[in-house]
């Protein structure tokens, strides 16, 4: 789930500590779906706007103990920063409901695939926006996984849509919030404090109708729903910690923790089917990962 441009890696060689924190990151997010498989009882915009809401005090603690408040105020009061972190803050919020409806309706599969394709996806952006040359491995990369996402087309006579809005609004998170000035940490804490009205809002329409979970399906699941907080923010900025201690090569290796954990989880815990068309279309898309992972790792040494 995570873009190397995002959090300016380091380029002289990689330490145990910053291997340790992208590791536990990545392994955060790839335990994630069995923690949200949790809330089947609940309400998907409920869950969402719990992950917001719990996200601001673990986000604001971390800014406090790494001393990195100024930014944050700064860009409180910055207008053109409050509206290109309102961009990404849409675009993640699509992307969490996007994910979470996928675990919801046993769709996890799909939700692997997305984020196998992404760093393609990543890659054309580059192409498109930033005008930067395929490499013919690259371009190989992209039409092959093209052509994966044209196999599970025909078979199922429509687009996959879970795995090409995982994949488009990631890509376009990690892509946009390139430009905010500001660190990942302190971008992701603006992020959630923009959410959070919203969220609050939304609780508060919940429990005037008598519809909410938190608070009424017992303490087990309340605390759950406040944990959301945790997963989400944690993994975020131990990646965002560890990626500056690590080289590109290493993370561009790392990146494929999650969706192989993800189609773990889809396949052996949550027993989805792996047969059809995805049986084609998961091992051109590995095949294209290892075409692309080996022409960067080439070009950069």
């Amino acid at each position: 789930m995570a873009v190397e441009a995002e959090t300016g890696l380091a380029e002289e060689g990689d330490s145990l500590k910053g291997f340790l924190l992208a590791l536990s990151a990545y392994l955060l997010w790839g335990i994630l779906p069995l923690y949200l498989s949790l809330f089947d009882s609940v309400g998907l915009v409920e869950v969402l706007a719990h992950r917001v809401i719990w996200s601001v005090p673990v986000a604001l603690v971390i800014l406090l103990v790494l001393g990195r408040t100024g930014d944050l105020r700064r860009a409180l009061v910055s207008p053109r920063l409050l509206a290109m972190a309102g961009l990404t803050a849409l675009l993640v919020t699509v992307n969490w409901g996007v994910y979470l409806y996928a675990i919801q309706t046993d769709q996890v599969l799909d939700a692997a695939l997305g984020y196998y394709i992404n760093p393609l996806f990543s890659v054309f952006l580059a192409a498109v926006f930033l005008r930067e040359r395929l490499s013919l491995w690259q371009g190989l990369a992209v039409a092959l996984a093209v052509a994966a996402v044209v196999v599970l087309t025909v078979e199922a006579g429509r687009l996959p849509l879970i795995s090409l809005a995982l994949t488009g609004s990631w890509g376009l998170y990690a892509f946009f919030k390139r430009a905010l000035p500001i660190g990942p940490n302190q971008g992701f804490t603006l992020e959630v404090i923009l959410l959070s009205p919203v969220a609050l809002a939304y609780l508060a329409w919940l429990w005037t109708q008598g519809s909410m979970s938190f608070g009424y399906a017992g303490a087990g699941l309340t605390a759950l729903l406040m944990g959301a907080g945790v997963i989400t923010a944690v993994p975020l900025m131990l990646y965002a910690n560890g990626a500056k201690r690590l080289t590109l090569s290493t993370m561009a290796l790392m990146q494929y923790i999650v969706p192989t954990l993800v189609f773990l989880a889809a396949v052996w815990v949550f027993g989805e089917t792996f047969d059809g068309a995805k049986l084609v279309a998961f091992p051109m898309i590995w095949a294209a990962l290892v075409v692309y992972t080996i022409d960067t790792l080439r070009r950069r040494r």
